[in-house]
């Protein structure tokens, strides 16, 4: 079977949330001892999960973030600050727990799990999970970064990480990602999704200089014009301006929707894999859930593109999957009052919702 056969085949599996998971979790959250709808997008967050995978009985761990690690062909053009072999290097820190998401991972009860989708000339290394789709992309200012081929068995290993959880049973995913230059890839890709220009949505990622941010912007521009990636076909965006790791989040969404799993987005790099997902398959938005707005230009407008609402505002940029992480501990104190006292216990009426709430 093709790549293209089999992810289509993939896709026709996935179905709408359970709707009446969905009343049972608001029925949980009307007999919580609170004020109705007082923790706000956290309700919200808990009840969308219960449609996602189908029962009101919410259990958020285990958990796993999945930092998805591939370099760029882009950075020979000079748009990030350090060299490619940065990429393997943090791939080998996150597998020996030393990572900035593993730190904070630990205090979640998060696993952190690396996965190579193409670090460049990068051994097998223990703790890094291969799931090598070549060895670096193209640089897009040259021509496509990959082939079609290339981005749909991206997407393919993506939505196999997620089965392999479900089987391991994990309840909550959280997407990462590593890869020197791939704000470059991803600001490409918003513009070619969002219409909108290099100059309104480059960032300097990593912490660019004046001249390295108009080299990156020049980069971005360069690749869409010799390229033309088409809007309306997110597979042959990610083909053409995006990157291995991109497109293998971009599965991981919609495998989180195909196995019943709901996984957090991170920054602008998950959040515009999230919109790769949501464009191929509109029903995989159910497995969508936002946690921070990042800091990067392009955070907001993904966000608003995939109509989600942060649960954090932190002015953060990290990447890793820390912003996901970040938000754990958020949806644990949440499922903490779900789970919690009832107005029954308290021996008192529920309240009821007045006329003129919204």
């Amino acid at each position: 079977m093709s790549s293209s056969a089999e992810l289509n085949s993939l896709l026709a599996g996935i179905r709408p949330g359970d709707e009446n998971a969905r009343v049972q979790a608001q029925k949980q959250w009307a007999a919580c001892a609170k004020p109705l709808g007082s923790l706000g997008l956290l309700e919200d967050a808990l009840t969308d999960m219960a449609a996602l995978t189908g029962s009101a009985r919410l259990a958020l761990t285990p958990r796993t973030v999945l930092v998805l690690c591939a370099d760029n062909g882009v950075v020979a053009q000079g748009v990030s600050q350090t060299g490619s072999e940065v990429t393997g290097i943090v791939a080998r820190a996150l597998a020996a727990g030393q990572s900035n998401v593993c730190r904070m991972a630990a205090l979640a009860s998060c696993r952190v799990l690396p996965v190579d989708m193409g670090i460049r000339d990068f051994a097998p290394t223990p703790g890094v999970y291969a799931s090598r789709i070549g060895n670096g992309t193209a640089d897009m200012t040259a021509g496509p970064a990959m082939t079609r081929s290339q981005a749909e068995q991206a997407i393919l290993a993506g939505m196999e990480l997620v089965r392999r959880e479900k089987e391991a049973g994990t309840h909550l995913l959280a997407t990462g990602e590593m890869g020197i230059g791939n704000t470059t890839t991803a600001t490409a890709v918003t513009c070619a999704l969002l219409s909108r220009t290099p100059l309104e949505l480059t960032g300097r990622g990593a912490g660019l200089s004046d001249a390295g941010l108009v080299r990156k912007r020049a980069a971005i521009e360069t690749a869409l014009q010799v390229n033309q990636p088409d809007p309306a076909d997110p597979v042959d965006v990610l083909a053409k301006v995006g990157g291995f790791d991109i497109a293998g989040l971009c599965g991981v969404f919609l495998g989180g929707a195909l196995y019943h799993i709901p996984v957090l987005v991170d920054g602008a790099i998950s959040a515009v894999a999230a919109l790769c997902a949501v464009r191929i398959c509109p029903a995989a938005a159910a497995a969508v859930f936002a946690t921070h707005q990042s800091a990067e230009p392009a955070g907001a407008l993904l966000l608003q593109a995939l109509g989600k609402k942060p649960l954090i505002t932190a002015g953060m940029r990290l990447g890793e999957g820390t912003g996901a992480v970040a938000a754990m501990p958020l949806l644990d104190m949440a499922l903490a009052i779900y789970q919690g006292s009832t107005f029954d216990d308290y021996g008192m009426e529920p309240y009821q919702p007045q006329g003129g709430q919204k």
